[in-house]
């Protein structure tokens, strides 16, 4: 386990106080995992701005499944990406919508790529491309 060291942070009171009251509601026991969590995603972030870094992301989509071809292509798109696509999802909304859901590894730029050219196929209603960082070092 990696050392921890302690360090001192000044916020204004209200600061604190809307601080305090959102890491409550999403269930956080102490202000120090909030913190570290918020740092970790500073990293990610600026990880990320590497089109070279390494990363994982979920693509989904909601499409309607009578849309021509689109799960076909869909399909192929991933076959054509077999070191990126690891893994899917296919669910049933309703009688004409499905949720798929696609999920990448490899460089952040290529995962966009392939996100982009995912979310953009003819048919897909609604879409999202949630990437993060693979963690390149070692953490508790």
């Amino acid at each position: 386990m990696n050392q921890l060291e302690r360090i001192g942070v000044s916020l204004d009171s209200k600061l604190l106080s809307k601080f305090d009251k959102i890491i409550a509601k999403q269930g956080y026991q102490n202000r120090s995992e909030a913190i570290r969590d918020l740092v970790r995603q500073q990293l990610s972030r600026e990880q990320l701005s590497n089109p070279k870094a390494e990363a994982i992301a979920a693509i989904f989509i909601v499409y309607d499944h009578h849309a021509a071809k689109l799960a076909e292509r869909l399909i192929a798109l991933q076959h054509s990406h077999l070191l990126q696509a690891i893994s899917s999802m296919h669910v049933h909304l309703d009688e004409h919508d499905c949720l798929e859901i696609v999920v990448l590894r490899g460089q952040a730029g290529q995962i966009n790529k392939v996100g982009e050219r995912i979310l953009s196929m003819k048919g897909v209603k609604l879409g999202r491309i949630n990437i993060i960082a693979m963690q390149s070092t070692p953490e508790s």
